[in-house]
């Protein structure tokens, strides 16, 4: 089994995540202000990024659950963090959507 390079993989992590988070906060100011189909469309790229890093650090886990045991830095813990934390955006994100979107149906979004 080939040694991780946790720094590679954390830094991917935290890359996919970050653009995951930052579509999903665009989302709901485009939700907002009328733009719902625009804010779907980000929605769906950011679950595609969150996918990105979901794959990256199964790759870990898949190896630890192999029998491979790692010393897990802080960086790799700092990135399974920020992969949380976008994914609760995310999911924060479609209920704002959503509830924009019944807002603008009754005629009580500007």
């Amino acid at each position: 089994m080939e040694k991780l390079n946790f720094e590679e993989i954390s830094f991917g992590i935290i890359t996919y995540a970050g653009m995951a988070k930052s579509n999903a906060l665009i989302a709901i100011t485009k939700a907002k202000t009328g733009g719902i189909i625009e804010a779907e469309k980000l929605i769906t790229e950011a679950e595609q990024h969150i996918i990105e890093a979901e794959k990256t650090h199964m790759n870990v886990i898949q190896q630890e659950a192999q029998g491979v045991k790692h010393q897990i830095p802080v960086l790799f813990m700092h990135a399974e963090d920020q992969m949380m934390s976008a994914q609760m955006v995310i999911e924060l994100a479609k209920e704002f959507i959503s509830l924009y979107q019944i807002l603008k149906t009754k005629n009580l979004l500007d």
